[in-house]
């Protein structure tokens, strides 16, 4: 089987649990496909470098797929039809990654050099 990294944005005017409700249709999707979904990580909402669709931030997700060829065919034609979704990016990687993502330890990092500096002031 082959393992996929999909990350996808939905839209700033969603709510958290929409958001996870759209991550859940993904590993439906890709259950039903005879695949399965490894790692599911939420980024929470960041801004963009440009306007896409009028959205200045977006909800980022990402999946960690192992799985066959066509299943990635048929999340990112789902992800088509989906309007919450405005971007979408699959990648085939030799090896998954252990333990957090790279943006989620960069968020851990953040957020203890808030802490940080609240504790200073």
């Amino acid at each position: 089987m082959a393992l996929y990294e999909h990350v996808f944005l939905a839209r700033q005017d969603l709510s958290q649990a929409q958001v996870d409700a759209l991550a859940a249709a993904a590993t439906e999707i890709v259950e039903a496909n005879a695949g399965k979904v490894t790692k599911t990580e939420t980024w929470g909402l960041k801004s963009l470098a440009y306007k896409i669709d009028r959205n200045r931030k977006a909800h980022f997700v990402m999946l960690n797929i192992e799985g066959p060829g066509s299943l990635v065919a048929e999340l990112e034609r789902q992800n088509r039809i989906n309007e919450d979704i405005i971007r979408w990016l699959t990648i085939a990687v030799d090896e998954e990654e252990e333990g957090p993502s790279v943006m989620m330890r960069k968020n851990d990092r953040d957020r203890k050099r808030r802490s940080d500096r609240e504790e200073r002031n």
